[in-house]
């Protein structure tokens, strides 16, 4: 039986299986420090009952106002546990305690704008595409396939090796009249973003 667990310090040493993945976005050990310091409620680990790692899910809360919201910065699972509904799982962990502990307004995260499997996958969790953030991952290794624009430049919009992100969203209770999920009509340069 799968376990989700708080994520430990010791993870560190244990999730290569989950992170040497070109779909995975991995960091600096700083930033996960960060998260594990400050926000060790939203870092949690899916754990298998051999005690390996299956995926986890990083997240915080951040905003004001009616932007107060759960922000996932990754989620992922292992590609040996993909396909079996782990990262809704970890997803709706989060939903739950972005609700429950931090009674944020909803959750957003980003996503690389020609990962067409993950807009799918969180489309399916009830997220909308909310906003266009241009050239918003400078690195130019983006995850494959295409997005939903023809352009020769798989959707990222500059022909720099950046590609553009789109800002998902999912409401949450306390947003009653769902106004944090209305679509902007104009894409956002990431200099635009509050946070």
């Amino acid at each position: 039986m799968t376990t989700i667990r708080p994520f430990e310090m010791s993870d560190l040493f244990k999730f290569n299986n989950i992170n040497l993945d070109h779909l995975t976005e991995t960091f600096n050990m700083p930033f996960y420090l960060t998260y594990l310091s400050t926000w060790p409620e939203a870092f949690t680990v899916a754990q298998s009952p051999d005690s390996s790692l299956m995926g986890y899910t990083l997240a915080k809360a951040e905003g004001v106002g009616s932007l107060w919201h759960g922000h996932v910065s990754a989620v992922t699972v292992a590609p040996t546990y993909r396909r079996l509904g782990l990262a809704k799982v970890l997803m709706e962990d989060l939903e739950r305690f972005s609700e429950q502990v931090y009674n944020a307004y909803f959750v957003d995260l980003f996503v690389r704008a020609s990962n067409k499997l993950a807009i799918d996958m969180y489309e399916k969790f009830g997220y909308v595409k909310y906003r266009r953030v241009l050239g918003y991952y400078s690195d130019g290794g983006g995850a494959g396939g295409q997005d939903d624009d023809d352009d020769e430049d798989g959707g990222s919009g500059m022909k720099d090796g950046s590609e553009d992100a789109w800002d998902m969203r999912k409401a949450l209770r306390r947003d009653v009249k769902k106004k944090s999920i209305i679509p902007l009509d104009h894409p956002v340069l990431p200099g635009d973003l509050e946070w």
